[in-house]
């Protein structure tokens, strides 16, 4: 978008044309996040519908968020191509097109497949997002900038998971795929108002083909070793290959980015050191969003037993919370210093993860709810902050590549976070199972006590008495299974509240070098 383009939507539609088409490209990004949110309820729906485990229904989530991650890169090429609105009804119709095929699937191939079409435009969408604030905003108001689109991005979460939650319960699965559509098709007709076109034609430019070949390798190869590799054996040749592949990928990714005419990411803006530590700190922050919103309605769906509508509406209060936490925080970030409030909002999402390790069977809605609620808190402190921190020191060229990089490393984060939360769930249910089974011995007094148990209450079921027994062992297994899934979950909240407070060390190299005041010698009083 160039500045003559800007000063004529400007002198078209007022001094609020910045609200407009902010509201524009926010439109998109929520539609992309509500599609995001609402598949998480689904997921033990879905498990159960295509009769697949955790180990295949987390690519729902890995699979998106893996695709938006590659097609953030081609960002910026899209835009010199073919024009900011262009690239953004492209993108959103690439999106409607994935939304509509997952509603229609027929088996977990297909939907995973639809969920890779959708991250392919949401990728597009949410860096040209914040390209187009930071280009009608002035530099004094990116941290309210940030803010407000923060504010979008959070709508969607908080409405999400309530949402996807009443349609399963009220309709079927099919419905999660197809709400996100109309807020995508309202977003297209505003594009064609307020997003200006491309107003220079001539050639396409040239594109960075090898640099998006490796880097997809890199990640589809890395993820896929880490979901297979539970179920292959660590030790199997075929993960010795995903992994090896995926290394390599990145290696001559790196090599060939910063030798090419036209990378595809300018890696050199990684060499600033603010810039390459919040790019740290930004993977673990979408490592513990996407987490989060992935694994909270997993565990209240699993282990308490909630409807999908109630573990939708779990998530409502945190997400209330973050949205009128996010212009405070877009205020503050303006305000105060970066690396205080990326510290706080840390400090405090670990904390939100320490208070879930308590979670069990019979905790009350509402005290999960002031956990979440109390994270929420945290994310918001840091999200605009971060972004803001992340840029300050490049040059004004650096922009566009620097937001795509950035909100990059917080994507690769998040598919990240979900393959690794998703892997030490299957590992440490396993674990406790085994533990807790091989205590379940004809010695054991309480294992007799509730195998007596079980027996008379299936026999009140009417059960025949020689399958008594057999029932029974079935029932304390599952009884085993329920106690050493509730120990792995508690188990993966405290793994992320360690390293969300690890991370407040790598924080303190955001701050900005202190300038010394040269003070002026005082002159001594003249003796008369």
């Amino acid at each position: 978008m160039n500045s003559s383009s800007i000063e004529a939507m400007f002198a078209r539609f007022g001094p609020r044309y910045q609200y407009y088409v902010s509201f524009t490209a926010m439109l998109g990004t929520v539609a992309m996040v509500l599609s995001a949110t609402m598949i998480n309820v689904a997921v033990p729906v879905i498990m159960g519908a295509f009769g697949v485990g955790q180990d295949t229904v987390h690519w729902l989530s890995t699979g998106f968020i893996a695709a938006m991650t590659v097609s953030m890169l081609i960002n910026d090429w899209c835009v010199r191509a073919f024009g900011m609105r262009a690239t953004y009804i492209g993108a959103l119709i690439v999106f409607c097109l994935g939304a509509v095929m997952g509603g229609l699937s027929t088996n977990i191939s297909m939907m995973i497949t639809a969920r890779i079409f959708q991250g392919v435009g949401a990728g597009v969408v949410q860096p040209l997002a914040m390209v187009v604030m930071f280009q009608v905003f002035p530099p004094e108001q990116r941290g309210k900038a940030m803010g407000l689109f923060g504010l979008g991005v959070v709508v969607a979460p908080t409405v999400g998971p309530a949402l996807g939650g009443v349609l399963l319960d009220v309709f079927n699965w099919h419905f999660v795929f197809f709400m996100a559509v109309p807020v995508a098709v309202v977003g297209i007709i505003l594009a064609t108002i307020f997003i200006p076109g491309k107003q220079i034609r001539g050639p396409l430019p040239s594109f960075d083909w090898t640099g998006l070949i490796l880097v997809a390798l890199f990640i589809s190869m890395g993820l896929t070793g880490l979901s297979s590799g539970q179920r292959e054996g660590w030790q199997a040749p075929i993960i010795a290959v995903y992994f090896s592949v995926s290394i390599i990928s990145l290696m001559a990714f790196v090599y060939w980015e910063l030798n090419t005419a036209n990378p595809i990411m300018q890696l050199r803006v990684f060499f600033d050191r603010k810039f390459a530590v919040a790019a740290l700190v930004g993977m673990v922050l979408g490592a513990g969003l996407f987490g989060s919103i992935y694994i909270i309605p997993l565990f209240v769906q699993m282990v308490q037993g909630y409807s999908p509508t109630r573990s939708g509406l779990l998530m409502v209060p945190g997400g209330l919370i973050m949205m009128l936490s996010f212009p405070i925080a877009g205020r503050l970030s303006d305000r105060l210093p970066h690396y205080q409030m990326i510290l706080f909002g840390m400090f405090v999402y670990g904390v939100s993860s320490f208070l879930m390790m308590q979670a069990h069977t019979d905790t009350p809605f509402w005290v999960f709810a002031v956990w979440i609620m109390i994270g929420r808190v945290g994310l918001a402190s840091v999200m605009p902050t971060l972004t803001v921190a992340a840029i300050s020191n490049l040059r004004p060229e650096q922009l566009s590549q620097g937001s795509g990089a950035i909100n990059f490393t917080r994507q690769l984060g998040g598919a990240l976070g979900i393959n690794l939360i998703s892997l030490g769930l299957d590992r440490r249910t396993a674990f406790f199972s085994d533990a807790f089974a091989g205590l379940q011995t004809p010695d054991n007094d309480s294992m007799r006590l509730l195998m007596v148990q079980f027996g008379r209450v299936l026999s009140q079921l009417g059960w025949p008495f020689e399958m008594t027994p057999a029932g029974a062992l079935y029932l304390v297994g599952r009884s085993i299974y329920a106690q050493a899934s509730m120990m792995a979950f508690s188990d993966v909240f405290m793994l992320i509240g360690v390293v969300y407070v690890g991370m407040m060390i790598p924080v303190l190299l955001l701050r900005d070098p202190r300038t010394k005041r040269k003070t002026r010698p005082q002159l001594q009083p003249r003796p008369r």
